[in-house]
């Protein structure tokens, strides 16, 4: 496996290649990641390239949120993704990538970026948008792999791909959970051994509002209100817990695919959740 940090030498690296694979990531690696590196490889087949990146996007981060104490495990992340597969890390420092003020961003759709994550991490969408635009342009892949557990995010990077005419397949990953159901992500490693045990209320407590509904409960602002206000019992502080149309992430329906999202903080991590039905 090649581990590269330039856009050059990636490009040389890749030269008269065709239907790559790839899989952004911000490193701090878990088992999450490597089934999205298993998927881009099965998904290009055994003769093509897959490249996964490592880079921690400072565009997508608030000045108030953890840029510079976000893990950084290349070493690691490299050995995770060799036994996974992956032929080529693309891991640029941040003047590699960004050799000047990113002037030109990509900014989605209101409608759609500036709800749940966006309304709380205004700007987020655009540096994620922008990021992963300009990794596309480097590697020029076939298919691109993200998970569902990030399920905004997915739904802005298809939308993006659909209305700029890229030609790349994206795919969704499934999350990923531990054996008691957390939904695996890099920032469970700042838990506490208490606060991991309670991060698994995240999850009981979309279960709690998809059975609501499907008991027959309509009320979604006073279900939604039940549901934080659970979360805020057991000490957590929610931004929100909701139920959406899986389309397009607008209010429930019946009779419609639905997802049930929240992202709230237990002590000073902030976790993501959601479960589609």
């Amino acid at each position: 496996m090649q581990v590269i940090h330039t856009i050059a030498e990636l490009r040389a690296a890749l030269a008269g290649s065709t239907g790559t694979g790839f899989v952004p990531t911000m490193g701090n690696l878990h088992e999450g990641h490597l089934s999205l590196v298993r998927q881009a490889r099965a998904a290009v087949g055994p003769e093509a390239p897959v490249v996964a990146s490592i880079f921690v996007n400072r565009l997508q981060f608030a000045p108030h949120e953890d840029f510079d104490r976000y893990p950084r495990t290349l070493a690691r992340d490299c050995e995770l993704l060799e036994s996974a597969g992956c032929e080529l890390v693309f891991a640029p420092d941040e003047l590699e990538l960004y050799p000047e003020p990113q002037g030109y961003k990509v900014h989605p759709p209101a409608e759609l970026a500036d709800i749940l994550e966006g309304h709380f991490r205004p700007g987020f969408f655009v540096g994620v948008c922008t990021v992963v635009a300009k990794l596309f342009n480097i590697v020029q892949p076939r298919v691109a792999v993200f998970g569902k557990k990030d399920y905004q995010q997915l739904m802005v990077l298809r939308r993006m791909v659909q209305q700029l005419a890229l030609p790349i397949t994206i795919l969704a990953g499934e999350t990923s959970r531990s054996a008691e159901g957390l939904a695996l992500s890099s920032r469970n490693g700042y838990l506490s051994d208490a606060e991991r045990a309670e991060a698994l209320h995240l999850c009981a407590t979309l279960k709690a509002l998809i059975a609501r509904w499907q008991a027959g409960a309509r009320d979604l602002e006073a279900m939604e209100a039940d549901a934080m206000q659970a979360l805020r019992a057991h000490g957590w502080q929610p931004d929100y817990v909701t139920l959406r149309r899986q389309h397009d992430l607008g209010p429930a329906q019946e009779g419609q695919p639905l997802v049930a999202l929240a992202a709230a903080r237990i002590g000073n991590t902030r976790l993501i959740d959601n479960l589609e039905f």
